[in-house]
């Protein structure tokens, strides 16, 4: 499939599940901060990676709010679809990984000093 097809389905996910994820965190994730930083959607569009970055607020810690997304993972393709219901036929299945790219880049700037 074409790449910029892949890109702007992406894009569409990233932006439209960081909205769900902004506006359920109090009730679902216990207030905790969370980004999507980035969507990579499989060629046959039927597989999305989310690669997450949290900051958690509570007693809970990174660890047990990503059990927490693939908990609610059912849920949240659920609202996803309710809001992509007009530009895409068939709605991927998603799964959240942890983005680390920040903390990545923290420890080479560390060294760097």
């Amino acid at each position: 499939m074409d790449n910029t097809r892949l890109q702007k389905v992406g894009r569409l996910i990233q932006k439209d599940m960081g909205l769900i994820l902004q506006q359920e965190a109090l009730a679902l994730f216990e207030g905790a901060m969370i980004t999507v930083t980035s969507v990579r959607v499989s060629a046959d569009l039927s597989v999305a990676r989310i690669y997450v970055s949290i900051f958690p607020l509570k007693s809970k810690t990174v660890d047990d709010i990503v059990k927490l997304l693939e908990e609610k993972k059912i849920l949240l393709r659920m609202k996803l679809a309710q809001k992509v219901k007009h530009q895409l036929r068939i709605v991927p299945h998603i799964s959240f990984f942890l983005d680390d790219s920040l903390d990545y880049i923290e420890n080479i700037d560390n060294l760097l000093k």
